[in-house]
């Protein structure tokens, strides 16, 4: 066993305490967004507007998380068909232009962070905080090297360390986890503000995914 960070029991409440409020706060938000989201959704691709995939969260344990639907509805099965396109070096899967995005509302959503409000309902539940590490897929996490396990020590985040360091730049997944783990080892309630606060200005930047 070995430690890269301790944390007090009062700090963890005052940081549990935040995930309850803004979790509130964003579920609201997401209830809003629905409105909108919603009809667009069903003209331009008919299906379930939440997409539902199970990730891995604090110590390797199984979660659903939430996201407004961005792709067609088969993207987990084109994902195969696109791995030799994959730009990301190691485990993780990104690629620019993917053909499963929905045209339009699609990339408007994922552009601007949009989808990612349903996971307000995880960080409600306590699945998920409102900062933390990325929550892998199942696939990725069953290719892990003990390394990579570290970053699995807290609860994975609505955002995070990697998510406001420039996430579009990093093409390689050893960067993810070396900010994940630079974030475990130096937590503070200072940090996790600080990223709140500069996730909020990536957003009206538009400088999503």
């Amino acid at each position: 066993t070995s430690s890269i960070g301790i944390a007090s029991y009062q700090a963890l409440f005052v940081k549990r305490v935040m995930d309850i409020l803004g979790g509130i706060v964003g579920m609201i938000l997401t209830g809003i967004l629905y409105l909108f989201i919603a009809p667009i959704m069903k003209r331009k691709s008919p299906g379930p507007i939440f997409f539902k995939q199970i990730r891995i969260g604090k110590n390797g344990r199984k979660f659903t998380m939430y996201k407004f639907r961005s792709m067609e509805i088969n993207a987990e099965e084109e994902k195969a068909k696109l791995q030799q396109q994959n730009e990301m070096q190691g485990l993780m899967f990104k690629m620019k232009n993917d053909p499963r995005i929905v045209p339009g509302i699609g990339e408007f959503i994922r552009k601007t962070s949009l989808d990612e409000f349903p996971q307000f309902f995880n960080v409600l539940k306590g699945d998920m905080s409102l900062v933390g590490t990325r929550p892998p897929t199942v696939d990725e996490y069953e290719r892990y090297d003990m390394h990579h396990l570290a970053r699995m020590s807290i609860k994975p985040g609505l955002t995070g360390l990697w998510q406001v360091s420039g996430r579009n730049e990093i093409t390689d997944f050893e960067e993810v986890v070396k900010l994940d783990t630079q974030y475990i080892s130096e937590w503070s309630l200072n940090l996790d503000i600080k990223i709140i606060m500069k996730t909020v200005k990536t957003m009206f930047e538009k400088k999503g995914e």
